[in-house]
């Protein structure tokens, strides 16, 4: 039998370029670089036979890319389109399924506060959606929609508990951008973001923990002792980044009353014109009453309340939340003692090194919040203070 076939190839310099590039390509897929070999080495007379035996491959390979290549050019390299497998399930039963993930159980009936893939597969059954179908299959359906129905998040509409939201937020929000009642704050006035971080556990870990080492994370003993609670009392300085604060046995007025005499009694908050303390409504500073109780021992302080449920606001939250990660989780304390001294040294240390955050929140964010709560709770939702 003749080894000569009678597809001649005749390559253009383009169709070299391209084929000799798949040839030499340690990325690309194995069969197209195979398929470009076959047709550089055909494009060179050699026999198909001789093709083979060099890529280790059947004659019969060799044959089919040489035809698909001299009837097609490149593009006759490429796979051609494969019918697959009938679809098992129609659009509309697809769609039917994920409607279903999207209601809550309670609704059908069902004694059940979220669905799970397995569920949702019973209930398309007992729906007769579909005759017989898998808890996979509904989660692959699931997934390209980003549909989660066994996760929830929690939110509040903050109207429904402070109906001056709005108003007591963008005053906050104006002092970040160093503006107080329409009017740019001058150089010796300041900003406090205040608050405490109260139940501060003194845990003991029963046994020493490891270091990590190559190839083993740090390990922490599950149980602990417990050794008392602490409250930790911190004013921040916006636009300073600095932070004072002090350790109190508790929470309370008394405590929190020391914590703004040690910051007006400070420089340069001493000396200013005016120092403003954003605070929120805890039962340290709440109220009219913590207003005046502050106006009255301290003429340049001016107490600004955050509005109900916009703790978030508050930037001292943010360095709390440093302070947990790189101070005290996971907590291994002797004592009291031990914690407050961490506590205060961690505060020193970021002293010297601190930035003021990046803080982007504006109004304009607060109302688009506030108006996308509003059409959730109620369409018909005007936010007046806007």
């Amino acid at each position: 039998m003749s080894n000569c076939s009678p597809f001649i190839i005749v390559l253009s310099q383009l169709e070299t370029s391209v084929l000799s590039a798949r040839a030499r390509s340690g990325r690309g897929q194995h069969r197209d670089v195979i398929r470009a070999r076959i047709v550089l080495a055909a494009a060179t007379g050699r026999p198909n036979a001789a093709i083979a035996t060099d890529l280790g491959i059947s004659i019969d390979t060799v044959r089919k890319w040489r035809r698909r290549f001299a009837a097609h050019g490149i593009s006759g390299l490429d796979d051609l389109p494969r019918s697959g497998r009938p679809r098992t399930f129609t659009p509309v039963q697809v769609a039917q399924v994920k409607a279903l993930a999207c209601t809550l159980p309670a609704e059908t009936g069902l004694p059940l506060s979220r669905w799970s893939g397995t569920e949702l597969a019973a209930e398309v059954r007992a729906r007769s959606i579909a005759e017989a179908i898998s808890a996979s299959t509904v989660q692959r359906w699931l997934r390209a929609d980003a549909i989660k129905p066994w996760q929830h998040r929690s939110w509040i509409f903050p109207r429904d508990r402070d109906r001056d939201f709005a108003a007591k937020a963008a005053r906050v929000l104006d002092l970040y951008r160093r503006c107080w009642q329409d009017e740019p704050l001058g150089p010796d006035d300041y900003v406090i973001s205040a608050d405490e971080k109260s139940q501060l556990q003194a845990l003991r870990r029963r046994h020493p923990g490891l270091p990590p080492g190559p190839g083993r994370t740090r390990r922490v003993e599950f149980e602990y002792r417990r050794g008392g609670t602490l409250a930790y009392f911190a004013a921040y300085d916006v636009h300073r980044a600095q932070v004072l604060g002090r350790i109190a046995p508790k929470t309370g007025i008394a405590p929190f009353t020391d914590l703004v005499a040690q910051v007006m009694t400070t420089e340069p908050y001493a000396s200013a014109r005016r120092v403003f303390w954003v605070v929120d409504n805890g039962s340290s500073h709440n109220g009219q009453r913590s207003i005046d109780r502050i106006n009255a021992a301290w003429p340049t302080a001016t107490l600004v309340h955050l509005p109900v449920h916009a703790s978030w606001l508050n930037q001292v939250e943010i360095y709390f939340s440093i302070l947990q990660r790189k101070a005290i989780s996971p907590a291994d304390f002797a004592d009291l003692d031990h914690l407050a001294e961490r506590v205060l040294a961690f505060q020193k240390r970021y002293n010297n090194t601190a930035e003021p955050f990046d803080w982007t929140y504006t109004r304009d964010d607060l109302h688009a919040f506030l108006r996308r709560l509003g059409d959730r709770a109620n369409p018909n939702y005007q936010d007046t203070a806007a």
